[in-house]
């Protein structure tokens, strides 16, 4: 059975953090959707446009093995005020499935939704006060039950190897990283 994943996109979604995680679940093999909270077509926090392959609302009642929130302040705002993605990724965390946010989505996106609640959660430095329900941690990437969270551009490969490792095998991970010719570093894990 073939791993999905929806990776929610706004206008001012940082280009980065997007399409690293879009390209890495795709070199994993997962069926990978992007949804826009916005027009299919959304430009990014420098001007980098990005093509969704469907509307978030489309995405209602689909079961995804993984939710992945790209950060940019701008853009996590923007993805912070759709309700269907608020509902997605409420229903995600309490089945148990696996989701993440990056950079500014942490705290723009699940905190306000009380994901963090009680879990060990990073996010980028500029917002790191903002994590007030969760423990707040300074490390570049942290994996707290189904939910994994990460720092900015500078840890998107991370980020999105460490959901591959937890979804698929340690193994896929490095594979994955060897042919990026990146080298994988450890995670905290709760």
């Amino acid at each position: 059975m073939t791993m999905s994943a929806l990776i929610p996109v706004a206008n001012g979604n940082e280009e980065i953090e997007t399409v690293c995680l879009i390209d890495i679940a795709r070199r994993a093999g997962m069926d990978v959707t992007v949804a826009s909270v916005d027009q299919q077509t959304i430009t990014a926090s420098r001007g980098v446009r990005i093509i969704a392959d469907t509307s978030i609302e489309e995405c209602k009642g689909t079961r995804y093995d993984l939710i992945a929130v790209p950060g940019g302040t701008e853009g996590a705002r923007r993805l912070s005020g759709s309700q269907r993605l608020a509902e997605l990724l409420e229903r995600q965390a309490g089945s148990g499935r696996l989701f993440g946010a990056i950079c500014a989505a942490p705290a723009l996106v699940l905190e306000p939704l009380g994901l963090l609640e009680g879990r060990r959660a990073t996010c980028h430095p500029n917002l790191f006060d903002s994590l007030r329900r969760g423990i707040a941690v300074e490390e570049r990437v942290v994996v707290d039950g189904n939910c994994v969270t990460s720092r900015g551009p500078g840890t998107a490969i991370e980020f999105a190897l460490t959901l591959v490792e937890i979804l698929f095998s340690d193994q896929k991970a490095k594979e994955l990283a060897d042919a990026m010719v990146v080298r994988k570093r450890s995670v905290l894990v709760q």
